[in-house]
């Protein structure tokens, strides 16, 4: 008897636009054997191999920051019903302790990042799309308040950051794939009732 394929879903918005507060929430409310979660940010590439602006700082907002090959491999092991093993992202901490995260097949597979989208591979394997969005202000000044306080970023090395890495990049490589997603959840102030949306169709979607 052939196998079920999950049912797989994108999941991309901004910095700062609540991605992580919606899937955390979204995972709460199904068993831990019907939700797989694999993440863009457990793929960068060590900081050695990253691009570097005019000014020498690296770049983590481009497409050739992540190794997409093997986070495409890992998608596709998962859904042939495989378990993968892999490294959890520190934010390029060396200091920080290293962790390993496994990651169990299940009905629902959920690929989230920013450039999920715009690796037409990935995209190719989706059977539905979310975009989470929110204005430009809302999303700057929750970076603000959280590379500060979770990361230890001074303001204006995230401002800098903002205006010449995040910015280009979400109109490059992420903006341009909404008008082509299933669901928009506009988290501006609550992504309550797109998240309810969201929910009800992943639940009718494994019966």
């Amino acid at each position: 008897m052939k196998r079920k394929l999950p049912y797989v879903v994108g999941v991309a918005g901004g910095s700062a636009s609540g991605k992580t507060s919606i899937l955390n929430d979204l995972m709460s409310r199904f068993e831990s054997n019907q939700v797989a979660l694999i993440s863009q940010d457990n793929y960068y590439y060590e900081r050695e191999r990253q691009f570097q602006d005019v000014n020498g700082e690296i770049n983590f907002d481009l497409p050739t920051a992540i190794d997409r090959e093997s986070l495409n491999q890992d998608v596709d092991d998962l859904m042939a019903g495989k378990v993968i093993v892999k490294k959890e992202y520190s934010f390029n901490n060396p200091a920080a302790e290293t962790k390993m995260v496994s990651i169990e097949p299940a009905p629902i597979l959920i690929i989230e990042g920013l450039f999920v989208f715009h690796y037409v591979e990935l995209a190719a394997k989706m059977d539905l799309k979310v975009y989470v969005d929110a204005l430009e202000d809302v999303k700057l000044k929750r970076r603000i308040i959280r590379d500060l306080t979770e990361r230890g970023y001074p303001e204006s090395d995230v401002r800098y950051r903002w205006k010449n890495h995040v910015m280009p990049s979400y109109h490059n490589y992420l903006k341009p794939h909404k008008r082509n997603c299933d669901v928009i959840i506009n988290n501006n102030s609550s992504y309550q009732n797109g998240l309810m949306v969201l929910v009800n169709h992943l639940k009718a979607s494994i019966g």
